[in-house]
């Protein structure tokens, strides 16, 4: 498997990463498009035919103009006919393109969004590892290099490799083999030297590209984290950072551009060899009489016309390999095989009352450390199970694992009696509605943000929702009321502000489960005993799992499970786990005395006492 973290391209040549692309070029379930292709090429060969002719009636009018003739018709209609062949080749060429153009842009389209759906399907490992600015550097450039890969093949080598095939059989059928020989013998040393010298050049695109992707991942980040850099001053240091990467690039740019002038020069020194071959042999031949000026000027025409596409051949090369190198990063995106996926015979999920129940479940996200041992316990469908206890002890990876975003080493997690790995991951995500402790916004419309929830639903619903989470009055209060944009991940709203939002998608989104990841973590006393009273409203005859750290949003749960380094260490209700006098009521009794410490600062400020602290 790639690595997800710089998705490289695995080791391939460049003719097996154009075969990956080649049915999106000819797709089984368009014929339309299929049909295009068809006449695209044959516009192709028209052009060709066309160009290769221009040449002949440039030939014709010389002949006429070198003998003593008192009519001046033949030529005349030699260079009417020259000027209309050019048109024709020039026309055929735009049809061509135009035939074309939908069939090109189908097949980008196309591969973009399978890229994009395929990023979707990836587990949520993949995303955790991936660097955000490389990894959408990886597509930007796959989608340009095959943009560069179907421009120049399709419309530059194809069609130069078809004019050289053509102006290679008539100068042998009219000139003989000297002629050709010395062509070819041009032609070959020029393609041969250029893809010589242009394969040592990928290296450099490689690195260059490497060192493009570090300093767009090192920009990205650090914008990202503007307030943090801020905070610590730390300007000075992301610009180092940042132009490390950029001298590095510099680099591998300075080392391709000099190979690129060596490259140029000897392209330049083959043809300008193959012309005077050439020419020299044509000259003889209007010396002895066995060709005429017109066939000297002919000759010198095939050689001007092949010499524009020759002499861009090496830039060409050198953009397909490019594409290619782009391409072969974003096919190995798409080649990471999906951690999670359904199984082939799997069902729609059938949500009859929401029990859900983990039976001696174990789950670690790498070899070397274990997050839980054989967890189980059981939500009756309609109940409320709240899971506590310290950081890392393994409380939000049960939530991860319902979602299914990974799969468990050992047990079974069931909903309604239905092993979660017999059931689609669509089905079983649409049943459960989480307010997650990390709050991320699109950067979008408050109004947009909340009906991600339920896309269909109306503003009158939204607004509804929005009341509920108690979050309506301060959207009016904003200028732009729910049309105001909450900036990026949602940076423009507070991070109780975020929370309410949250809260009002899952409420629109109406699930029969609800899973609430520290659901009040970012709200002041006030507003979360108000979200509390709400979210008890919206879970009532729904089944709801609470994590939480504040302990007094619990003390009404069904059942409390205290979860310590992976294990279930005590279970019960709030009075019973008093009772127990363990690791609850220690818990309960630290977060008493921090209240009670809260509360006389607070009447000390109230009174003066304190002014800051």
């Amino acid at each position: 498997m790639s690595d997800p973290k710089t998705a490289q391209p695995t080791s391939r040549s460049g003719l097996q990463t154009v075969r990956l692309f080649l049915p999106y070029l000819w797709p089984k379930d368009r014929p339309d498009l299929r049909r295009r292709v068809v006449i695209a090429i044959g516009f192709l060969v028209l052009a060709k035919v066309a160009n290769v002719i221009v040449p002949y009636f440039y030939k014709a009018a010389v002949d006429a103009l070198s003998v003593e003739a008192t009519v001046v018709t033949v030529p005349i209609l030699m260079i009417i006919a020259y000027g209309l062949a050019r048109v024709g080749a020039q026309a055929f060429g735009e049809l061509r393109d135009s035939v074309f153009s939908r069939v090109a842009q189908f097949a980008v389209r196309r591969l973009g969004l399978s890229t994009f759906e395929h990023l979707h399907r990836l587990s949520m490992r993949f995303h955790l590892e991936r660097r955000t600015g490389g990894l959408n550097r990886v597509i930007e450039r796959g989608t340009k290099g095959i943009e560069l890969l179907l421009r120049f093949t399709l419309f530059n080598i194809l069609p130069t490799l078809l004019e050289i095939s053509f102006v290679l059989i008539l100068l042998f059928s009219g000139y003989g083999l000297p002629m050709v020989s010395v062509m070819v013998a041009t032609i070959i040393a020029y393609i041969g030297f250029t893809f010589l010298v242009s394969e040592r050049r990928i290296k450099y695109r490689r690195e260059m590209n490497d060192q493009d992707t570090d300093a767009n991942t090192k920009a990205v980040d650090s914008l990202l984290n503007y307030e943090t850099v801020k905070y610590f001053s730390n300007e000075a240091h992301e610009a180092r950072r940042f132009d490390k990467a950029l001298q590095a690039y510099e680099k591998a740019a300075v080392k391709s551009q000099t190979t690129l002038s060596m490259l140029n020069a000897g392209q330049s020194a083959i043809m300008a060899a193959g012309l005077a071959g050439v020419m020299y042999l044509a000259g003889r031949g209007v010396a002895d009489g066995s060709m005429t000026v017109g066939d000297f000027v002919l000759v010198n025409t095939f050689l001007i016309q092949l010499y524009i596409p020759l002499n861009m051949l090496g830039f060409v090369y050198r953009e397909i390999k490019q594409g290619i190198v782009d391409m072969e990063a974003m096919f190995s995106v798409l080649e990471v095989p999906e951690e999670v996926q359904d199984k082939p015979d799997a069902v729609p999920l059938r949500v009859t009352g929401g029990a859900v129940e983990f039976e001696d479940v174990v789950f670690q996200y790498d070899a070397r450390r274990g997050i839980l041992k054989d967890v189980s316990f059981k939500v009756p469908a309609g109940a409320m199970v709240a899971i506590v206890g310290p950081s890392g002890a393994g409380k939000s990876t049960i939530s991860r694992i319902l979602f299914r975003f990974y799969d468990i080493q050992h047990g079974k997690v069931t909903i309604d009696g239905q092993n979660l790995r017999d059931v689609t991951q669509e089905s079983l995500r649409k049943a459960i509605g989480i307010v997650p402790q990390d709050t991320v916004l699109f950067n979008d419309t408050i109004r947009y943000n909340i009906r991600y929830g339920r896309p269909g639903a109306s503003d009158a619903e939204v607004m509804e929702a929005a009341k509920l989470a108690r979050i309506h009055d301060f959207i009016l209060s904003l200028p732009d009321g729910y049309d105001s944009m909450v900036g990026e991940r949602g940076l423009k709203l507070s991070g109780g502000e975020k929370q309410r939002v949250a809260i009002a998608r899952t409420i629109l989104k109406n699930p029969p489960i609800l899973l609430l990841d520290e659901a009040t973590s970012a709200l002041d006393t006030q507003t979360e005993k108000e979200i509390q009273a709400s979210l008890k409203e919206i879970s009532r005859d729904r089944t709801a799992i609470v994590i939480a750290h504040r302990l007094s949003t619990v003390v009404d749960a069904d059942e409390i499970l205290v979860l310590d380094k992976g294990r279930i260490v005590e279970r019960g209700t709030h009075e019973a786990l008093l009772a127990l006098k363990g690791q609850y009521a220690g818990m309960w009794q630290r977060q008493l005395e921090a209240v009670e410490a809260e509360a006389k600062l607070a009447e000390a400020r109230a009174e003066g006492l304190v002014v800051n602290a």
